[in-house]
């Protein structure tokens, strides 16, 4: 796990239902801080500090959390975002216990320089986040998969590859792709066309040869002396 720590100040806040809408309106965001055996606090803050703090963390990182003097350390668990202007919403956090084990989605990334790639073909990437299970301080902020394996048309990665580090425990299925190499759309179509046009002058030769075409072409003096 990285050894920034992350910080974030809360306000706890009173408006709820209806009310959040002038609070968003604001400029401030609404969040609660859940805690095992407690009552979840409400609480606010400033849409800009919010999306930042988001974009560092994600949903891996523990961010400490300061409520008008009460300190919690939390994962952001719940994240509701807005279809249209992709504005964070409300954030759920989740109180942690530094010596206990918590469930996090890391980003994967495939590192390295891709084969594939240069030659032209289209490389999938199908999953961009795995679950996990470990410390706090042992979560990390992204895992790789080695690219470089992706060579040729049906080459693939998949959760198994991933080098998992000392005190991390994956979750999610081994078997589920990360990143597959295809051919790309505009030559699976120029193959395609290819193949069917050598197939329509295959059928019209083998026509003329059915219907005699072939001895039409004979000079008239060969069929003669024939």
């Amino acid at each position: 796990m990285s050894s920034d720590a992350i910080t974030l100040e809360l306000n706890k806040r009173t408006e709820m239902g209806k009310a959040v809408k002038a609070l968003r309106r604001s400029g401030l965001v609404p969040a609660n801080i859940y805690e095992r055996g407690h009552e979840s606090v409400a609480v606010s803050v400033p849409f800009t500090i919010i999306t930042k703090t988001y974009h560092q963390a994600g949903k891996h990182h523990p961010v400490e959390l300061n409520v008008e003097g009460k300190k919690y350390l939390a994962m952001i668990k719940d994240v509701d975002i807005d279809p249209i202007t992709g504005w964070v919403r409300h954030i759920g956090f989740h109180a942690i216990n530094k010596n206990e084990t918590v469930t996090a989605e890391i980003p994967v990334r495939v590192d390295g320089e891709i084969p594939a790639e240069r030659v032209s073909l289209l490389v999938l990437h199908t999953l961009d986040t795995v679950e996990v299970t470990a410390l706090p301080s042992n979560l990390p902020d992204e895992l790789t998969v080695d690219g470089t394996k992706l060579v040729e048309v049906g080459d693939k990665l998949a959760v198994s590859d991933i080098v998992v580090p000392e005190g991390v425990t994956i979750l999610t299925d081994p078997s589920q792709t990360i990143a597959v190499v295809e051919e790309p759309k505009d030559q699976i179509a120029e193959a395609a066309a290819e193949a069917a046009e050598n197939a329509e002058e295959g059928a019209a030769a083998a026509v003329d040869s059915e219907n005699g075409l072939a001895d039409a072409d004979e000079p008239a003096a060969d069929k003669a002396e024939n």
